[in-house]
């Protein structure tokens, strides 16, 4: 039999199947690239060359690291963004208005601290929405902006969300105080990694025993570095005005 290229000439009918094959497996590539590329995805951070960041803080559990945090922010003239669970807002009232008051943004951080991405959109929504109820009720506020429980998210979860009206807000640079690994590591992940555009993700949580004593050294080296500060809703007008100038 006559070889080819150093291999023996492949019957028409064996030509076919591996042709059909390969078409297959192409197709499927391609599908599963496509899926990939269009899977819904939450805010991580915003394009942009202005030395801009914003500040976030989860906030779960505990009412003794939320006013030293805000007692720090105060003093070096920060404005951040805090994501506040549903039960622990009708908790704590009183540090919830204390947010308010010292001007900063109050974001959704969702009612139970569970997965998203294990329940119906229906329960989803029953979820943001319970939380959004109790932050109206002591706030006054409407949150617009929203980070799940850990961090966790699915296209589902996504849409469920953007049906409550909400933007899914992740994080650029996760700070890694919820481990408590040390305030050195606190500090040197946030600074070095911190860009413009970026969303820094910080707890104030009693379960973070480390943030207070980091957070001064923070906020003085990104200042020396040249960032402003601004609400994560800043972050997102900013995108949308920059967007315009560019259409």
């Amino acid at each position: 039999m006559p070889k080819i290229f150093g291999f023996y000439q492949v019957p028409n009918k064996t030509k076919f199947v591996l042709i059909s094959f390969l078409a297959l497996t192409l197709l499927a590539s391609s599908v599963f690239y496509v899926d990939a590329y269009h899977k819904l995805k939450p805010i991580y951070e915003i394009r942009t060359s202005e030395k801009v960041i914003a500040l976030t803080f989860d906030i779960s559990w505990g009412n003794v690291t939320p006013m030293p945090v805000l007692e720090i922010l105060n003093e070096h003239n920060i404005t951040a963004t805090f994501f506040l669970s549903g039960p622990w807002v009708k908790q704590y009232p009183e540090i919830v208005k204390r947010i308010k008051e010292d001007g900063h943004e109050i974001g959704s951080h969702g009612h139970r601290h569970i997965n998203y991405s294990n329940l119906s959109k229906t329960e989803i929504k029953e979820e943001v929405m319970k939380a959004h109820a109790n932050i109206k009720e002591i706030a006054d506020v409407e949150p617009k902006v929203i980070r799940t429980p850990n961090g966790d998210y699915s296209n589902h979860v996504i849409e469920a969300i953007h049906e409550c009206n909400y933007d899914a807000i992740q994080w650029g640079t996760d700070s890694l105080d919820w481990m408590n690994p040390g305030v050195n590591t606190i500090v040197e992940r946030v600074t070095k990694k911190a860009h413009p555009g970026d969303i820094i993700l910080m707890h104030a949580s009693d379960t973070c025993k480390q943030t207070t004593e980091a957070l001064p050294n923070i906020l003085k080296d990104l200042k020396k570095q040249g960032y402003k500060f601004i609400t994560v809703s800043d972050m997102l007008k900013k995108a949308k005005s920059d967007e315009d100038k560019i259409n």
